[in-house]
């Protein structure tokens, strides 16, 4: 009775097998006149962000190149990160601003948050980890 029962599972398994294989796939439809943008009616957006970046060209201004890769100092950053990211009231932009610890526990905080108050909840979130010594508030409001 096993034998006949594993051959019949076997031969079940080839059809369904083989039904698979003779399925047809759907055709692709092809791009027509109506459907498609022409190069004369499609723009791209401006991407150029070369005056904002000449700052971070000049040397100045802290980059992530800049993070410490000393154990302290990524512990300090890991725990800014983590303060920041529990905050549900903060916004996706403060989540993702940039935090640059360097040797000395100064951190940097650069990038684009959506109001006056993540700004100062951020730096304050900065200030209250162990190991800062100075909080470098870089952060800038979105304007509309």
């Amino acid at each position: 009775m096993n034998i006949k029962c594993y051959i019949f599972i076997m031969g079940l398994g080839v059809l369904v097998s083989l039904a698979a294989c003779d399925r047809e796939t759907e055709p692709v439809a092809t791009p027509t006149p109506s459907n498609t943008l022409s190069d004369a009616t499609y723009t791209a957006p401006e991407a150029d962000n070369t005056a904002r970046n000449k700052v971070d060209l000049s040397g100045d201004t802290k980059t992530p190149l800049d993070q410490s890769e000393s154990s302290a100092a990524i512990k300090v950053t890991a725990e800014i990160r983590r303060a920041i990211m529990d905050d549900d009231n903060l916004s996706v932009n403060a989540q993702n601003c940039k935090i640059i610890t360097d040797e000395t526990g100064r951190v940097t905080l650069r990038g684009v948050v959506n109001s006056p108050a993540e700004k100062n909840a951020i730096y304050a979130k900065a200030q209250a980890v162990p190991g800062v010594t100075r909080v470098d508030n870089q952060l800038e409001v979105k304007t509309n």
